[in-house]
């Protein structure tokens, strides 16, 4: 076991890498899927039925396909469209279309919670659409959800795990790659388990300080 260890040891400048390369690959879907949320959610919310059931189609499905499926069918299926993009774009691009739909619900359900009284008082003000929603609805929605969004994130670090498959270089990668170089797959994978569940405990350690504001500026 502790050649095993040594070995690992002797691999750390690919595992940082490929940890450097997930860390990133995580911020950037997480901020990108929340954003792409954001835009989402007034549509879930709308009036106008066939928009709102639109959005809500995409989402449904979203939750109902298996992320793997999801990168297969992107990665082999738009290069038959005419449509070629790179390992690392491609396992971006499902991160986000597949989460997005996720953080929308999740937001949907945070606007359900607001006290009707407060929407009802901004349009008395003069509040509508889109303006409604992004300075007096989106916000407090934001800070209801932060709980859910740390969740959705910590489950975005698991399905960046996937994109092995398509040869992005990301954590789980490099360390399948170093198992099967020199035969050790418990030291090779308990590492990488040991990195997803610190990076993990990064994300809880900030969504806990920031539900602790959140309650704050509420109380």
């Amino acid at each position: 076991m502790m050649a095993d260890i040594l070995t690992i040891w002797g691999q750390l400048p690919d595992i940082a890498a490929g940890f450097i390369n997930t860390i990133i690959l995580v911020m950037v879907a997480a901020t990108g899927s929340l954003l792409v949320g954001i835009v989402l959610t007034p549509l879930l919310m709308s009036e106008r039925k066939g928009i709102a059931r639109a959005i809500s189609v995409y989402c449904e499905v979203m939750r109902c396909v298996p992320f793997l499926l999801f990168v297969y069918l992107l990665y082999f299926g738009l290069p038959s469209l005419g449509l070629r993009m790179s390992n690392w774009t491609t396992g971006l691009l499902a991160l986000v279309i597949y989460n997005a739909a996720y953080m929308a619900l999740l937001l949907q359900g945070a606007w359900n919670d607001l006290p009707k009284e407060n929407i009802e008082a901004a349009r008395a003000f003069g509040y509508h659409g889109f303006g409604l929603a992004r300075r007096i609805v989106m916000p407090p929605v934001l800070m209801r959800a932060i709980p859910m969004i740390g969740n959705q994130l910590i489950q975005i670090v698991k399905d960046s795990a996937f994109l092995t498959i398509i040869a992005v270089t990301e954590l789980t990668s490099v360390m399948n790659a170093i198992q099967s170089t020199y035969f050790i797959p418990f030291a090779a994978f308990g590492a990488a388990v040991l990195l997803y569940w610190l990076l993990c405990l990064c994300i809880e350690v900030v969504t806990s300080l920031l539900t602790r504001y959140a309650q704050e500026r509420r109380s």
